[in-house]
This record gives structure tokens, C-alpha cells and sequence, in this order.
């Protein structure tokens, strides 16, 4: 049976070893959404991962949700992310930028001025989000989209998966969870829409499908993944059937035949995220995601639940995690006060084993 460190074929994706770091919101980028100098060496420092899926990146203005989020819609930020893709290669490594739309989730405060806050449905998220410019402020409430302007957005990924190759990058991942906007159309709590984008769950996963379908289209199939997390309800997300909503979602995309299925463990203990996708997705491989450390990561894949295991929490503090993976070596701590503040400190600054 293949182990952690055992190569993998992802569709088009050529993985060294079965170890991915996942994508982790850092906020490193400058005010414009143009990847740092500082974030080229997080991520080329981390280069011996068989897969880095790199943080979620907004397709255009009215996605961002954060501050200092990095935006792949611009020439400048094609040209930064270029600088960072080729370092990785360099390396060695694989990468793939992860594709988020945040949907209600920001504040015109992050925004430029006039950029519009969108979701399914005009209802706004509980709870507050953190502004440069102005502190803790409550999420703005959105702006339906027309049906026409569902349409357009879709076209918004397609465009930001080929910016991605432009900029170096080897495939691109969706971002299907944490209350963005393809969750936020899946879900019966933020979608209370009556057009062909709303109502019986077949509607409700026809934007994710067709953002999918529409990267894949743009830059070929086998280069494109998604990330699912079943039952997830952060930033104020809530589904009557989680279950049966991802359930639909998998078997609307498998035909696609995707490289790779990104799934996170369930929260809820009547979910069993990971058989739920191998159950339902077919096509392509299968990333395990959420609380893995190195023993039972590679118990995981020789039993057949997962193809690969991606870190989060492990990679911020230990750029070399393959090595000391592989030599059952203890993993260093992160600082949790410099997650998500701007420059080094934190972020790449974490040692490496001499």
C-alpha cells in the first residue's frame, strides 16, 4: 500500500509525495491584492510538500472578503504571483491556487470604494470582521444577484483559473466551505432564491457545478479541484442536509472528472465527511483534511481513505513538515498573535531543521 511519502498523480498534477499544505488565509498581501515579497519565501520555503494549495485568492473586487487578501484579476498581481510560483518550482514543488469568492462575507471598509458586497440572497451574516481601516465592523449586508449576473460571476472564475496559469500555477482549487459564495448558494439558510439558482438542491449546488465546470473548461479539468467541508458553519452558514446537499454536489461534478477532491472533516459527528466522498466522488483523488498528524496521516492513505493528507496548522510553523514527518521528528508551535498580521514575523520566519 502507498505511504505519506510515496508519489501521486492528481489528474494533470504531479505530486513528489503525498504530503499538502493547505490553503491558510495569512493576509500578506499588499492594500491592492498584489502578492508580497514576504510571501514568496512562505511559500518557496515550503516547496518540499507534494501539493501547496495556496490561500484563497479573490477572482475580482466584490470577492474579496479580507484584508490584505491576495486577488488574482489584475496584470500586477499575475506578474507577483509569477515571481511566487516560479520560486516553488525552482524548489522542486507543485502548486495550485485556491479560487475564493467571499460572498457576504466582507465589508466595504477592505473594499475600494463602490465594490459591491454580493451573495444569493440579500441577508446579511451574524457577526463582525476586522477592517484595517476602521477596526471590528459587522458584515455589510449583500446584494442579490440577478440571474445574469450569476452567469457573469461564473465567467469571473473561468477567467481567474486562466490568470492562474498565466501566473505559474499548476491547476487551481475552488473554495466550496466556510460560508463563501459557492457554499453560501449551497446552503437552504442563505439561498432563498426562486430562479434556477435557488430552491430544491438541485439548484442550490448549480453554482459550484457550473464555476467548476467553467474552469475546467478554461484550462482543463485535470488541473481543477475542490474543497468541501460537510456540515461546515462558519461565518454564520447553517443547511437543513448538509449531507444530502454535498451528496448532490459530488455526484453533479464527477462527470467533470476533476483532479481532485479537497474534504475536510465533518464537524458534526452524523457526518462521516470522508466516506461521504468516497462514496460520491468519482473521477479523480481524494486530499483528507482537518487534525491529521504524521502517524495517523499515513494510516489513513494505507488504509484507503484518502490519496493524500493536507496540513494546515503544522505547515505555519514548519516549513521543512515533510522532513520531520519523515523522521518522526516533533513539529514546532505557531504563534497564533502573528497569524494574520502583516510582514515576517510569523510567517516566515520559522526555522528549519540544521
Amino acid at each position: 500500500m502507498p505511504t505519506l511519502f510515496d508519489p501521486l498523480t492528481l489528474g494533470e498534477l504531479k505530486l513528489k509525495n503525498r504530503v499538502v499544505m493547505a490553503p491558510m488565509t495569512r493576509n500578506r498581501a499588499d492594500a491592492h491584492g498584489v502578492p508580497t515579497p514576504e510571501m514568496l519565501d512562505y511559500y518557496a520555503q515550503r516547496a518540499s510538500a507534494g501539493l501547496i494549495v495556496a490561500e484563497g485568492t479573490w477572482p475580482s473586487p466584490e470577492g474579496q472578503a479580507y484584508c490584505r487578501q491576495p486577488g488574482i484579476a489584475t496584470a500586477e498581481q499575475v506578474r507577483a504571483w509569477r515571481g511566487i510560483t516560479d520560486a516553488v518550482h525552482e524548489a522542486g514543488g507543485t502548486i495550485v491556487l485556491q479560487i475564493m469568492h467571499g460572498g457576504r462575507i466582507g465589508s466595504r471598509h477592505i473594499k475600494d470604494e463602490g465594490v459591491r458586497t454580493v451573495a444569493p440572497s440579500a441577508i446579511a451574516a451574524r457577526g463582525e470582521i476586522y477592517t484595517d481601516a476602521a477596526g471590528m465592523q459587522p458584515f455589510d449586508t449583500p446584494e442579490a444577484l440577478s440571474t445574469d449576473e450569476v452567469r457573469e460571476v461564473v465567467a469571473e472564475h473561468a477567467r481567474a483559473a486562466r490568470l492562474a496559469r498565466e501566473a505559474g500555477f499548476d491547476g487551481v482549487e475552488l473554495h466550496c466551505t466556510s460560508g463563501y459564495l459557492p457554499m453560501s448558494f449551497m446552503c437552504s439558510g442563505t439561498n432563498t432564491r426562486s430562479d434556477e439558482y435557488g430552491g430544491a438542491v438541485e439548484n442550490r449546488v448549480r453554482f459550484a457545478a457550473e464555476c467548476l465546470g467553467a474552469m475546467a473548461d478554461a484550462i482543463g479539468a485535470g488541473r481543477v479541484g475542490l474543497r468541501v467541508n460537510p456540515g461546515n458553519s462558519y461565518n454564520d452558514t447553517s443547511d437543513a442536509d448538509p449531507a444530502a446537499t454535498h451528496i448532490a454536489l459530488l455526484r453533479a461534478v464527477s462527470p467533470l472528472n476533476l483532479a481532485y477532491l479537497h474534504v475536510m472533516r465533518a464537524p458534526l459527528a452524523d457526518i462521516d465527511a470522508f466516506a461521504l466522498a468516497r462514496d460520491n466522488f468519482k473521477g479523480g483523488g481524494i486530499i483528507l483534511n482537518d487534525g491529521f498528524a504524521g502517524s495517523d496521516a499515513d494510516m489513513a492513505i494505507d488504509a484507503g481513505i484518502g490519496d493524500a493528507v493536507s496540513f494546515a496548522r503544522h505547515y505555519v510553523a514548519n516549513p521543512d513538515l515533510v522532513r520531520r514527518l519523515q523522521l518522526g521528528l516533533p513539529l514546532a508551535r505557531f504563534d497564533r498573535n502573528t497569524l494574520y498580521t502583516a510582514g515576517s514575523k510569523g510567517y516566515n520566519d520559522y526555522p528549519t531543521l540544521s
